[in-house]
Parts: C-alpha cells; structure tokens; sequence
C-alpha cells in the first residue's frame, strides 16, 4: 500500500525546512561517526559507508545553495500535474488524496517563490536564456475552463471500478479545486515571474559566474562522477573520446562511400526525408516495436531480469517541446505501478530513425529500466540503496548498454551503427562543452558549435541538450565516465578470465551490488575476479 499521508502531501520546501534539514542531517551525521563500526559485518560495513558518503554529500551542498533556483525549462512548479503519473490512482481514496495534495498547491507556489526571491536578493539566480522558456509553461496552467487544464487530464478517464456517483463527485471537487485553488496560484505566479524574477535573471549561463561558482562546479563535478577528476581533466577526457568517435565515424562515412566531407555527412542526416517519420503516431509504433524485438534477446546477456515490466509512453505535450529525446520513470517500489519509457513525439520530422534502437537500448532494455528494476528488487538491500543510486553508475550502465546493441542483434545497418556512435559522441561532447560552459567560460553559441560540428543529433535536440547542462551543472558528466569504468572493468575481467568469462556472470556481479560509487564498483569485480581465480 502506498502512503497515504505522503499523497496529500507536497515536500515542505520553505527557507525554515531547508535550514532545518540541514542542521538534522548535521546531527544525524554527527551521530553516525559516533558509532563503532569494526563489529559490523562486512555488508553492514558497505550499507554504512553508502549511507554516510550520501548523506556528507548533501551537506556539501548546501553552501552552495542551488535550492533557490527551484525552476528551470524541464521542470518545477510550473508542471506540477505530471506528479499524478507516478502515483498509483485506482480507487476513490487514491484521487481523494491527490486531490487533497491538489488543494496545496498555492502553498507549494508561495514556497517556491520565497526560494526565487531570496535567490533574486542574494545573487542565486538562472540564466536568462533559461527563464525566457518558463511564462509559455506557465501559461498553459492559466485555463478558463477547469476541463482544459492539465490537472484535469487525470480524472477523465476515471477506473471502472469507481461507481458513477463516485466519478461524478471526484470531477467535480477536481474541477472546482482547479478553478478556486490552483489557477489563481498560477497565475500569481505568472504576475510575478512576468515582472520580478524574469527581469532579474543572468544574462550569463555558466555556474562559475554563481556565488563560489567554481567551487560549486567542482563539488558537482565529484559528486555526479563519484571520482576525484577536475573539470581540466574531465575537459581534456572528452576532447580525446570526441577525436576517438570521430575516426570511427568517418569509416562507416568511407563505407557507404559518401563523398562529401563529415560535416556534410551530418547536414545530409539531418536533412534527407528517409530518415524520418511524418507523423507522431509511426513514431512511436516504431519505438514501441523495437522495444519488443529487444526484450527476448535479453536472455543471451544476463541470467536474471527484472520481475517488473515496462510500457511506453509520449512524453506530455507541454513540456516536449522544451525537453530531450526520451527519459525513463521507475516502477512504484509496491509494485502497483510498471516502469515507463517516455518519448518525446513533438515534431517528428526531427526525431531520426537511427536513433531509435540506440535510444531504446539505454532507456529500457537492458539500459535504465533493468538495471533500476533489478536494483529494487534486491531484497537484502535496506531501502535507501534499493530506491537510490548514483548517476555515474546508473547513466553509466544506460551508457555501457548502449553497446550491448551490437550483441543483441542491432545496429544491422551502417545508418543505425552511426546512429550508436552518434550516441556514444554525445556524450563524449558533454564532458568538453559542460566543463566549457561552467568552469571555462564558454557561450551557449560555442556549446552549440560544438555539439553540431561533431554529433549527427537536429539542431533542435542539440539547442534542447545544450540547455539542459546549462540548467543541470555536472550532471552530463557522470555518462562517459561511468561508462568507460565498466568497459575498463569488462576488459579486465575478460583478460584474466579468458575462455572461462561469463558475461551473463559479470552482468550479474554488477548489477547484484546496486548503484555503487566507482571506486566501490571496481572494488566489487576486483573481488569477484579473485574468488574466479
């Protein structure tokens, strides 16, 4: 059963919450480096470490306070509607409490606002470029009529097992709370981003020009790679992987015996019809059919899946045209809900074709949605592990997964092989223009530059990506890193295993430990390797 009070419930985001959690965890943190852990066992021992390296982490943070920027283009307040979807909303005591959490909404707003403001008075605040995206968002909640709003998108097809007296009184209390509560909300909200907060944003979009902005980078840096590597490393890391892609680039471009040069290659991928579908519904009747073709392949690579299924869904039409590709959402830890795949469907006259298998592979199978899904069915992990992780491992495994297509039988095509590298070079561009952008003072323009001169990805995805890592500092690093740790230790286990490799048991050996940090990661293989030899 899910928990009720936290479905009435928004998140207490005040100033005073902030400080209090704070000085919790700072007790909390106290208490816990007060403990003997010599007469732990050795996975008390692990559980413990995890729990105190998460938890100093958060501390670290907070200096930095990037709480009072609680907005950006792909999501806050302004798309609070697209909570019920990860809620389990089945009988009328499920809508009742989301309708309580509904009626809360203008206190979730004022709370936001007083983070904006304080941001706005003590020089925390989001690029400019960034904020121009927000009042369109905003807007689309400002609806005369209850029906149209997105809130409401969640009572119209109400379960049958509802009786039609129930339907009709929770419509009702949904429409009058819209009408009365969360309308007027949003539109004190619009009045004052219109007229305070917009004006006032940074005409810059690096983090290094926020308050201790260079400090904050790197503290994002170690904490989203869980390594010790500083944005020049990290720089330097990516400029080689982008030389390395590109030289595998050009010999599929030699291939196919195209005779223009790489760049017109890309316009010619970009541009040409073949590529692309002209409605959103083949679209996603293609995504939806690759993902299936994927699924009974699983077997040939690991010995375990998840229990858990996936679906797939259109990412919301009001924040497609402002957000990526695709992303994924975890199942509900009770069970009572599936993982879902979202893909973004908004004008797909730019959304290639080769990208689909590529893409589908590192959001579901046996990218993000196994690896999550098996993760929290790890039983003998206390919760914190089961339903947290680390983005260097996690991304990192979308990443290395991506790979695992050629195993599974796809990239048939030299077309959807260069879709796979174009994948891997984005993320490879992501180490040199995240860290040119936040710590080395690059444009959003010289980003873009970049991004188009060396990935086969439409303007629009790349204008949307680039944005992204200028809202979401550090976090576009974690993908290659993690990646190119696990392919590290792939190799070093076929090395010293030779013909007795397994890869079926070393996918098990990494993803039975969960989410680790790097160095945690290395550590369980290394230990592996020596009870294999």
């Amino acid at each position: 059963m899910g928990d009720r009070r936290y479905n009435r419930e928004w998140p207490d985001r005040s100033l005073d919450a902030y400080a209090r959690r704070r000085t919790q965890q700072q007790d909390f943190l106290s208490r816990l480096r007060a403990i003997d852990s010599s007469q732990l066992s050795a996975a008390e021992q692990l559980n413990y470490d995890l729990f105190r390296r998460e938890l100093q982490d958060d501390l670290d943070s907070y200096p930095y306070r990037d709480y009072l920027m609680p907005i950006n283009q792909r999501g806050g307040v302004q798309s609070l509607e697209s909570t019920a979807e990860g809620l389990r909303l089945q009988t009328a005591a499920d809508f009742e409490d989301w309708l309580a959490r509904m009626a809360k909404v203008p206190r979730y707003i004022a709370q936001t606002m007083e983070l904006q403001e304080e941001g706005r008075r003590s020089g925390y605040m989001p690029p400019k470029i960034l904020m121009q995206r927000i009042p369109a968002q905003i807007a689309q909640q400002l609806q005369e009529d209850p029906e149209a709003s997105p809130f409401f998108a969640a009572f119209r097809n109400l379960p049958d097992s509802l009786t039609a007296e129930e339907q009709a009184r929770i419509r009702q209390q949904a429409r009058q709370t819209i009408e009365q509560a969360i309308v007027p909300a949003y539109r004190e909200l619009y009045r004052y981003f219109e007229n305070h907060y917009l004006p006032a944003a940074r005409d810059s979009i690096g983090a290094s020009e926020l308050p201790n902005g260079k400090a904050f980078y790197e503290y994002r840096a170690r904490s989203f790679t869980t390594t010790s590597m500083t944005p020049d490393e990290i720089h330097r890391l990516g400029l080689n992987e982008v030389k390395r892609i590109r030289g595998e680039m050009q010999l599929i471009i030699d291939e196919l015996e195209f005779a223009g040069s790489f760049a017109e290659f890309l316009s010619f991928l970009r541009t040409d019809p073949r590529f692309y579908y002209e409605t959103a519904e083949e679209l996603f009747d293609a995504y939806l059919a690759v993902s299936k073709r994927i699924d009974p392949e699983l077997v040939k690579l690991f010995g375990r899946l998840p229990r858990m299924p996936y679906g797939l869904r259109p990412i919301p039409d009001n924040i497609a045209p402002d957000t990526t590709t695709a992303y994924y959402s975890p199942p509900a830890a009770d069970g009572s809900r599936a993982g879902y795949y979202y893909v973004n469907l908004y004008k797909p006259e730019v959304r290639p074709k080769y990208e689909i298998e590529v893409l589908s592979v590192h959001e579901a199978v046996p990218g993000h949605h196994l690896q999550i899904a098996l993760q929290m069915e790890l039983g003998d992990m206390p919760a914190f592990r089961r339903y947290s992780g680390f983005t260097a491992f996690t991304e990192g495994w979308g990443l290395y997964s991506e790979s695992l297509g050629y195993e599974l039988g796809l990239y048939k095509d030299p077309y959807s092989r260069f879709g796979a590298l174009t994948y891997e070079m984005w993320r490879a561009v992501r180490l040199v223009v995240d860290t040119g952008i936040h710590y080395k003072g690059w444009s959003r323009q010289q980003a873009i530059d970049f991004f188009k001169d060396n990935a086969a990805k439409t303007e629009l995805d790349i204008i949307n990506e680039i944005d992204r890592y200028i809202a979401w500092p550090g976090q576009a690093l974690a993908y290659k890193i993690g990646q190119l740790k696990i392919l590290e230790l792939r190799s070093r286990a076929e090395q010293r295993l030779g013909e007795r490799f397994d890869i079926r048991a070393f996918h098990e050996t990494l993803l039975g430990g969960g989410a680790l940090p790097l160095d945690l990661l290395e550590t369980r293989i290394d230990r592996w390797l020596a009870d294999q030899q």
